[in-house]
């Protein structure tokens, strides 16, 4: 499980690892343009039921730490699908990962 650390407290935001790794893209490449806009997730289970959503600004500071230590091969289609949702009125919904068929 990561954590995201957001404007230098002590309350982390618990992310499970490959979602974070994706989320630290989007967030990265938005903040790298200098854009503002809102992350909101649903609460993990072993969190009381609810969801949260927190303003992100480019001159606040942020810290992703991973539990694991290599990083996961990344999914480029639900980096796309956070893209998305990044960019609407919304921003960003952790979404779950939308995993590719096989091809027969």
């Amino acid at each position: 499980m990561g954590s995201l650390i957001y404007g230098g407290g002590d309350d982390a935001i618990h992310i499970e690892d490959r979602a974070l790794a994706h989320l630290k893209v989007v967030i990265a490449t938005k903040l790298r343009r200098n854009e503002s806009f809102t992350l909101s997730w649903r609460h993990p289970e072993e969190d009381p039921a609810g969801r949260s959503t927190i303003w992100l600004h480019p001159s606040i500071p942020l810290r992703f730490t991973f539990e694991e230590p290599e990083t996961p091969q990344l999914n480029m289609r639900w980096i796309e699908d956070l893209m998305h949702s990044a960019n609407s009125s919304g921003g960003i919904q952790l979404i779950d990962e939308v995993l590719e068929a096989p091809a027969n």
